[in-house]
């Protein structure tokens, strides 16, 4: 059971990064500047996380986040050298 409730979120999470990915694309073609899209989904992001773990609970996972990025978890189009 739980192995299916695993599948199941994570295609949900894939569903809803989708939708996030198209709406960058849309925002992109209307003529926004990706930094703006970047300031405005982090800030989107930050504050809705804060509305429903606090303020604690979020600056404890953004410490986290350097690591995180170093070890390329959020790298998408990885480059060999």
């Amino acid at each position: 059971m739980q192995d299916l409730e695993s599948s199941i979120e994570k295609r949900l999470n894939h569903v809803a990064l989708r939708y996030i990915q198209e709406a960058w694309e849309e925002a992109i073609l209307d003529g926004l500047e990706p930094q703006m899209l970047v300031n405005a989904a982090l800030y989107a992001a930050i504050s809705d996380l804060v509305d429903s773990y606090g303020e604690e609970a979020v600056a404890s996972m953004a410490e986290g986040l350097s690591k995180r990025i170093q070890h390329g978890e959020f790298t998408v189009i990885r480059t060999t050298q």
